[in-house]
C-alpha cells in the first residue's frame, strides 16, 4: 500500500493514510467511496466535464461528502494519464462502467498496475465482469428481480414491492465493493501486489438471501409471497395503520416478546377470549384482524409511547423527516447536520477513532464539494508539475 501520502489532510479513523480515487458515476459506486471516506480514507472523486450525473442541487449529494473533488476530461487526449498519475499515488480505484470501458478510455488495471502493482481496482457492475448479459444496461430493480430477491417482498395475492434501490444498489453493490476493497488492500500489504474486485449487485444480492436459502431448502420457508415468518406472512411481524393513517411496525416473534406485545396492545382489560396461540398458523388471519382493529383505535404517537421502550418489539413507521428526531437517534447522532444538510451520520463507530467514525469531520466538516473544487490543490500535492498546462489545455478543470 502506498503510505507517503504527503497531501493528506489531517484525517481520523481506522482507514486515515489510505487513498482512494473514485471515477464518478451514480449510486453504488460513490456510495461505497463515501463508506470509504467516511472510515478516514482519502477520497479523490474524478468528475467528468459538464452536469451533474444526478439531479441533485449543488451541496446535497450526501454520497459525495467529506471527498476531493477533481475533474478530468477522459476524452482528452491526457485525460487518461491524469488519471494514472492519480492511481500511482494512491492505494486503490474505483469505477463503475460497463465491462471493457475502462480498458478503452486508458485507464483500466494493466494500464494502472504499470504504474502501481500494488494497486486495488474495484469495479462496481450490475451484471458483473463476465456472462451472457455482462454488456447489457440495467438498474437496481432488474438485479434484485433475476436474484430471487424481489420476488420475497410483498403481500400474499400481491404483486412484488420494490424496495427502493436499497437492496440492490447499496446492500447488494456497495457494501460488498467496500468489503472486497479492504479485504484486497489487506493482501496487497501483505503482499505489495493489487488485484481487481469485481462486485456484481447480482451476486451480492445473492449473498444476502443466504439465511432465506437456507431456510428453503431446510422446509422452513415457501418460495410464496407473504406466507413466511419475515414477509408479512406472521401476523405478530407486520405493520399495521393506526387511527391517524401511519403505521406501527411489529416483530414480536419470540414468545417472550409476543407475551409483552399482547399484554401493551390489550392493556388494561387483556386480551380478548378465545385469542389463537401464536403459533396456530389457521388462527393468524383472526389474529391479524383483531391486531388490526386494536391499532385503529390510537394514533401513532400514542401507540408509540404504550411501546416505548418495552420489549413487545413495536416501533413507529418514522418516514424520512421524522427519523432524526426520534429520542434514540437523537441521543446517539444517527443523523447529523452539515452545511444545513441533513444526512446520516458515518457507521459504524470505532472507540479509537476522536469523532468515533472517523471521515465526517475530516474535510471541510463534512461538507459536500463542488466538481472541480480540489483539482488543482489536488495535483499540486501530488506533485503535478504541469497543473497549470493541463487547465490551459482543457485535460482537467477547476471549479
Amino acid at each position: 500500500m502506498v503510505t507517503d501520502h504527503s497531501g493528506d489532510q489531517a484525517r481520523s479513523g481506522p482507514l486515515a493514510g489510505v487513498r482512494v480515487v473514485e471515477l464518478a458515476g451514480i449510486g453504488p459506486g460513490p456510495f461505497c467511496a463515501m463508506l470509504l471516506a467516511d472510515l478516514g480514507a482519502e477520497v479523490i472523486r474524478v468528475d467528468r466535464p459538464g452536469s451533474a450525473p444526478l439531479p441533485v442541487s449543488p451541496g446535497t449529494d450526501v454520497t459525495s461528502r467529506g471527498k476531493r473533488r477533481v475533474v478530468v476530461d477522459l476524452k482528452h487526449p491526457r485525460g487518461a494519464e491524469v488519471v494514472l498519475r492519480l492511481a500511482a499515488a494512491s492505494d486503490a480505484l474505483l469505477e463503475g462502467y460497463r465491462p471493457g470501458v475502462a480498458e478503452r478510455l486508458g485507464v483500466g488495471p494493466a494500464a494502472c498496475w504499470a504504474r502501481n502493482p500494488a494497486l486495488v481496482y474495484g469495479r462496481m457492475t450490475g451484471w458483473g465482469q463476465d456472462g451472457p448479459i455482462a454488456q447489457s444496461a440495467g438498474h437496481d430493480i432488474a438485479y434484485i428481480a433475476v436474484t430471487g430477491a424481489l420476488h420475497a417482498i410483498g403481500r400474499a395475492g400481491g404483486p412484488p414491492q420494490v424496495p427502493v434501490n436499497y437492496l440492490g444498489d447499496f446492500g447488494g453493490g456497495s457494501m460488498f465493493l467496500a468489503l472486497g476493497v479492504l479485504a484486497a488492500l489487506l493482501q496487497a500489504r501483505q503482499t505489495g501486489r493489487g488485484q481487481v474486485v469485481d462486485a456484481a449487485i447480482v451476486d451480492g444480492a445473492a449473498v444476502l438471501q443466504a439465511m432465506t436459502y437456507g431456510l428453503l431448502a431446510g422446509g422452513a420457508w415457501t418460495d410464496e409471497r407473504g406466507a413466511n415468518l419475515l414477509d408479512t406472512g406472521a401476523p405478530f411481524y407486520d405493520v399495521y395503520e393506526t387511527a391517524d393513517g401511519r403505521h406501527m411496525a411489529v416483530g414480536a416473534l419470540e414468545p417472550a416478546f409476543y407475551r409483552r406485545f399482547v399484554e401493551l396492545l390489550f392493556a388494561p382489560e387483556g386480551p380478548p377470549d378465545g385469542l389463537p396461540d401464536q403459533q396456530d398458523r389457521a388462527g393468524w388471519p383472526l389474529l391479524r384482524r383483531v391486531f388490526a382493529q386494536r391499532f385503529a383505535r390510537r394514533s401513532r404517537q400514542e401507540w408509540a409511547k404504550v411501546f416505548e421502550g418495552s420489549d413487545a418489539c413495536v416501533a413507529p413507521v418514522l418516514s424520512m423527516s421524522e427519523a432524526p428526531a426520534h429520542p434514540h437517534l437523537a441521543a446517539r447522532g444517527t443523523f447529523t447536520e452539515v452545511a444545513g444538510v441533513v444526512q446520516p451520520a458515518p457507521a459504524p463507530r470505532f472507540t479509537r477513532a476522536a469523532d468515533g467514525a472517523g471521515g465526517i469531520s475530516a474535510l471541510e466538516p463534512g461538507r459536500i464539494a463542488r466538481p472541480g473544487a480540489h483539482t488543482r490543490e489536488v495535483l499540486t500535492a501530488l506533485g503535478f508539475g504541469d497543473v497549470t498546462e493541463l487547465l490551459a489545455d482543457g485535460a482537467v478543470w477547476q471549479a
